[in-house]
């Protein structure tokens, strides 16, 4: 194993020092084993992201439709109950 030297503030190290009392380890296998968890979980989201990736563009069925416009859209009951007779 190597040493590893970082600095903290006073606050960080304190909490540290009570969750590796609490977990009944030193501050060092503490902060190893968070690493170490933070390394596993960043490669496990990789190895998801690459299969993911590796699927290709997304295929889609059917006929091609044209999106529909702003008026189509904004063209409901829900929007027209707000309007203003005045305007």
């Amino acid at each position: 194993m190597k040493n590893l030297t970082i600095t903290v503030d006073e606050e960080t190290l304190q909490w540290a020092r009570i969750e590796a009392a609490r977990r009944g380890t030193s501050v060092s296998r503490l902060v190893g084993e968070m690493l170490a968890e933070h390394r596993e979980k960043t490669s496990d989201y990789e190895r998801a992201r690459q299969a993911f990736l590796a699927r290709g563009p997304f295929r889609t069925t059917g006929k091609r439709k044209p999106y529909p416009s702003r008026e189509e859209i904004y063209d409901r009951e829900i929007f027209r109950r707000y309007e203003r007779s005045d305007l």
